[in-house]
C-alpha cells in the first residue's frame, strides 16, 4: 500500500494568533518578535510580509522596511496554548504524528479512518477553523520531502496533492534552494557552475551528486526523482526530550540563535513538567551550512524540569562555542531521567 503522508502548516501562526485575539489588527501588517532594536521577528502577519519582511530578520530592517507596522512582542504561553488545540484534533486523525515545531508536523494516515489525503485535510482544516479560528495549509503525498514541498503551495489555507505521475516534471522548474537536504552553501557553488534549477541538477549523473555534496549526494538524487524513504517518527523514546529547527536562513548571530534557544528550553520545561519527569544533561546541537554537526553537552549534579536551568545551560554552551560558519539548524535535548518526587504535605 502507497503511503499518505501529510505536512500540516499554520499560516503565520504567532501572526494570526495575535489577529484572533485582537480584531483590530486584521488585515494589518503584524510583526512578532522581540522589540528591541537587537531583537529578531519571530514570524509576521502576510500583510508584513509584502514588504519583504521575513523570519530571523533583525526588528531594526523590519522597521526601516515597514515603518507603520504593529510591532507585538512574543507571547509564548498563548501560541503553546493555541497549539495544544490544534494538535489534539491531528491526533484525533492519527496516532503516527511527528511534530516538527509548535506550529507544524508531519502525519502518516495511511492506516487511519480516512480514505484518502484530500478527505483527511479538508476535515483537519474544518475542526481547525471552527474550533480555534485559524487557518491551515496542508500538503499531501506519498513522502515526507513532497508533502512538506506541497504545503507551501498555495498557502494560506491551502491544500496541494502531489502524486506519483506528477514526477518529475512538477519538481523540475524549482530553484534548487527548495530541496530539502540542500543547504546555502551547497547551493552556491551549484550555482557557481550553473545549476540553478531542479531541471539543472536533475541532468547529471549520479557520480556527480556523490563528487559535489557528498555522502549527501545520493539522498539528493533520490529526492528529486520523488524518492523519500523517511518514516513519520513518532515521538515515543523517554531518554531524551528534545526540539530542534532547520532555520530559515543561515546565520551566526548569537542573539538569534539564544532566542530559538530560550524557546526550545522553554517548551521542553513545559513537557518534562507535564510528564512529571526531570533530567540533568543538557545537550545544545547545531549543524553548519557545510552539513557539519556538532553537540555540546553538560551534565548538572542535580535533576531539573526548570526553565531557567535549561537555558542557563544552553546560553553557557552557546556563548563558550567558537561559531566559524553560519548554522542551519539547531536544537536543545534534556536526558538522564528520573521521575520527579512530589512531597505530600501534612495538616501538622
Amino acid at each position: 500500500m502507497e503511503r499518505i503522508i501529510l505536512h500540516v502548516d499554520m499560516d503565520a501562526f504567532f501572526a494570526s494568533v495575535e489577529q484572533l485575539d485582537n480584531k483590530a489588527l486584521k488585515g494589518k501588517p503584524v510583526i512578532v518578535g522581540g522589540v528591541s532594536e537587537r531583537g529578531v521577528v519571530s514570524t509576521c502577519s502576510y500583510e508584513a510580509r509584502k514588504y519583504g519582511i521575513h523570519s530571523a530578520m533583525p526588528i531594526f530592517m523590519a522597521r526601516k522596511l515597514c515603518p507603520h507596522g504593529i510591532y507585538v512582542r512574543t507571547r509564548m504561553f498563548r501560541y503553546k496554548e493555541v497549539s495544544r488545540k490544534v494538535f489534539d484534533i491531528l491526533r484525533e486523525v492519527t496516532e503516527v504524528i511527528e511534530p516538527l515545531s509548535i506550529d507544524e508536523a508531519y502525519l502518516d494516515i495511511t492506516n487511519s479512518r480516512f480514505k484518502n489525503g484530500i478527505e483527511a485535510a479538508k476535515y483537519i482544516k474544518f475542526r481547525v477553523f471552527k474550533e480555534v479560528g485559524l487557518t491551515i495549509s496542508i500538503g499531501i503525498s506519498y513522502n515526507k520531502f513532497l508533502a512538506k514541498l506541497a504545503s507551501d503551495w498555495n498557502k494560506p489555507n491551502g491544500i496541494k496533492v502531489i502524486t506519483k505521475d506528477m514526477i518529475p516534471s512538477i519538481l523540475l522548474p524549482f530553484p534548487i534552494s527548495k530541496i530539502y537536504g540542500l543547504g546555502k552553501k551547497s547551493v552556491e557553488r551549484l550555482n557557481n557552475i550553473g545549476i540553478f534549477t531542479v531541471k539543472d541538477l536533475y541532468d547529471m549523473p549520479k557520480e556527480f551528486y556523490i563528487e559535489y555534496l557528498g555522502k549527501y549526494g545520493l539522498e539528493i538524487y533520490d529526492r528529486i526523482r520523488g524518492i523519500d524513504n523517511r518514516e513519520v517518527e513518532v515521538e515515543r523514546d523517554r531518554k531524551s526530550y528534545g526540539r530542534e529547527r532547520t532555520l530559515k536562513s543561515d546565520t551566526n548571530d548569537k542573539d538569534e540563535l539564544l532566542q530559538y534557544l530560550m524557546d526550545f528550553s522553554r517548551e521542553i520545561s513545559e513537557q518534562l513538567i507535564r510528564l512529571n519527569i526531570e533530567g540533568k544533561t543538557i545537550t545544545v546541537k547545531y549543524k553548519t551550512e557545510s552539513f557539519q554537526s556538532h553537540t555540546r553537552s553538560k551534565t548538572l549534579n542535580f535533576y531539573t524540569n526548570n526553565f531557567n536551568d535549561i537555558y542557563r545551560v544552553c546560553e553557557e554552551i552557546l556563548n563558550n562555542e567558537e561559531i566559524k560558519e553560519n548554522i542551519r539548524l539547531i536544537g536543545v535535548t534534556v536526558s538522564s531521567f528520573k521521575e520527579s518526587s512530589i512531597e505530600q504535605l501534612t495538616l501538622f
